[in-house]
């Protein structure tokens, strides 16, 4: 083959496998015609009632955005309960993916705010399968 053919062949093949892994690339999950980084940008926003409204909305992607537990992990330390409570939502909407959460969780079992302490004992529960609470054997 002379080499503009080659040439040519290469170049299609390269174009091929460039178009192939774009379409194999996982499409970052939505909520609202948002992306899951939007809602993670705000869980660090200045009102609470954003604060709040990403965590709902990173709950309602469930396991696919298992992406987001780190950004969890920290907002579990929000200062208003308001926030921290659909945070465990969320982290239980994720469930197993969620393990690295498990230690930030079991510290909000004592959240001085009963509802958030009980959101955090069912996502345990969801997340490990256990109920931390249960009476030792």
């Amino acid at each position: 083959m002379n080499r503009p053919v080659l040439a040519t062949i290469a170049a299609l093949t390269l174009l091929t496998a460039s178009a192939t892994a774009q379409a194999n690339k996982a499409k970052e999950p939505e909520f609202e015609d948002r992306p899951l980084s939007s809602w993670v940008l705000d869980l660090k926003g200045l009102a609470p009632q954003t604060r709040n409204a990403a965590a709902y909305a990173i709950s309602g992607m469930g396991p696919e955005a298992k992406s987001a537990v780190p950004a969890l992990i920290d907002a579990l330390k929000d200062p208003i309960a308001a926030v921290r409570f659909p945070v465990c939502i969320a982290l239980r909407e994720i469930g197993p993916d969620a393990e690295a959460a498990v230690p930030a969780l079991t510290e909000a079992l004592d959240d001085q705010n009963d509802d958030v302490a009980a959101m955090a004992r069912k996502a345990l529960l969801v997340i490990t399968g256990k109920d931390p609470l249960a009476p030792q054997q």
